[in-house]
């Protein structure tokens, strides 16, 4: 019965999206360009992205906010063109750097501030997306 079925499916898909031999028209369901169309407006529209950051700051306790508050202002003087991020999950101050869209290019930028930074380490993280390339 599944096997129908499927079948089924797959001959009413065929039907529904054909393209002629000259490759001219193509004919699709409606509801395929509505599918595009959302996925390229989610792709416009993201604010964030699945990649990488570098943690060079982790503590709690007394005073952690201004020490967390510290070293992301010492780590955005050193290094203009690397961004900072401040954040806060209880009981935990973290400060991780960089929009890195591999580990591997988190990594790297990790051994350039290792001296500085020993205990830094690459994390996943949600990042920015990074700005669109001019031509």
């Amino acid at each position: 019965m599944k096997r129908l079925l499927y079948s089924i499916f797959l001959l009413v898909l065929g039907c529904s999206a054909y393209a002629q031999v000259a490759g001219e028209n193509i004919v699709a369901d409606p509801e395929i360009n509505r599918l595009v169309e959302k996925h390229i407006y989610l792709n416009q529209h993201m604010s964030t992205l699945d990649g990488w950051r570098v943690q060079i700051f982790f503590d709690s306790g007394a005073n952690s906010k201004k020490r967390a508050t510290d070293i992301l202002n010492r780590f955005n003087n050193q290094y203009i063109d690397s961004k900072a991020y401040l954040s806060f999950k209880e009981p935990y101050y973290r400060v991780r750097v960089g929009d890195f869209r591999t580990r591997l290019e988190a990594e790297g930028f990790m051994k350039t501030i290792q001296a500085e930074y020993p205990n830094a380490f690459a994390t996943a993280d949600k990042i920015n997306p990074p700005p669109p390339e001019k031509n």
